[in-house]
């Protein structure tokens, strides 16, 4: 019989990256067995506003779907520091939104008024 070669990782060997915070983003509540954290080794920014996001869903049409995923993507190819769709929607939201507080000059309120 021959001996087989291990090739699944060795999810308990020593890391200085804590799996659950490279995933999430957020440093854990504390590290495994005395380790130091990886937020100190990995990273040397504060946590942002990321704690106060919420989740929200909304109804897309997939014409605007589609089209926000193509940019999405083709902003990471020209290699903009786009994060994440949610950062880039956060952006355009907010883009909309200042554009709502300019009253009767507002583009996005013209177009909901036609």
């Amino acid at each position: 019989m021959a001996a087989s070669k291990k090739t699944t990782p060795d999810f308990f060997a020593e890391s200085p990256l804590d799996p659950v915070e490279s995933a999430t983003g957020y440093p854990s509540r504390q590290g495994r067995e005395g380790r130091p954290n990886s937020s100190a080794i990995a990273h040397t920014k504060k946590p942002t506003k990321a704690a106060a996001k919420k989740k929200a869903g909304f109804y897309l049409s997939t014409d605007i779907l589609n089209r926000f995923t193509l940019k999405f993507h083709e902003l990471k190819l020209a290699g903009v520091a786009v994060d994440n769709k949610s950062t880039l929607l956060e952006l355009a939201l907010g883009y909309a939104l200042d554009d709502l507080d300019r009253g009767s000059q507002s583009r996005v309120l013209k177009k909901l008024l036609d």
